[in-house]
């Protein structure tokens, strides 16, 4: 049987389980808000292999769009769809703790530029979504797997910073930060290597992008001494 355009998709960029299953106790707001705030906000999974989501469907007009993967609790995918209320933003993540109070947020902020994706990001970026889709896709503070036998299940590997570009559309950025030196060193060289991006910093880490707000954990890390590295790089 000749394998289909969406599982074809799926062995050329192979899944990395980059993150670690949480138990992570949910509130009953967290829980009702998947049950009835994630059929509002929600993006559901296209049922096919080769189907894809839709975005005329998704949002109502057409707007430049980003995608977050692995937003957390979402504090930083808030704050960038208030602040950049003329963009579409998508957000996925697996945890459902994080994802309804994502979606509390959304519904207390009455905003409607943001739409939620659960599951296994890497697998929905190479399965429901096309090539040149997006204009930005940002990755921060991904879990940094730190001892070394772990590097493997960084979400950045090669596959997934060739995935990336291809999802992004001429000139689309990719915005990845860390608070982990050695990450952000494996990072820059990875995303360096690949052909089809150039780093919108000429070369090294960029400072103050203005496009990524900071988050809670990060100001308490600074104070704390700890550096955070920010690289943003061009599909060329």
């Amino acid at each position: 049987m000749k394998p289909t355009r969406g599982r074809r998709e799926a062995e050329r960029f192979p899944s990395v389980r980059s993150y670690a299953i949480r138990a992570g106790r949910m509130t009953r707001g967290q829980r009702k808000a998947i049950s009835d705030l994630l059929p509002v906000f929600g993006i559901p999974v296209p049922a096919g292999e080769d189907d894809k989501v839709d975005m005329s469907r998704v949002f109502e007009r057409s707007a430049p769009l980003v995608l977050e993967i692995g937003f957390g609790d979402g504090e930083a995918l808030v704050e960038m769809a208030r602040s950049r209320a003329s963009e579409n933003f998508i957000g996925i993540d697996v945890h459902e703790p994080g994802i309804g109070h994502l979606l509390l947020r959304l519904r207390e902020e009455g905003l409607g530029n943001v739409r939620v994706m659960k599951g296994d990001a890497v697998e929905l970026l190479a399965r429901a979504f096309s090539d040149r889709q997006f204009d930005r896709i940002c990755l921060f503070f991904p879990d940094p797997w730190p001892k070394k036998r772990h590097h493997k299940r960084r979400i950045l590997q090669p596959a997934f910073v060739s995935l990336v570009a291809a999802r992004l559309k001429p000139g689309g950025l990719f915005h990845f930060a860390t608070d982990w030196q050695d990450y952000a060193e494996q990072a820059l060289d990875m995303l360096q290597r690949e052909p089809a991006l150039e780093n919108a910093a000429e070369s090294g880490y960029c400072t103050d992008t203005g496009l990524r707000p900071a988050t809670k954990f990060e100001r308490r890390g600074r104070r704390l001494g700890h550096g955070v590295w920010d690289i943003l790089m061009r599909r060329r």
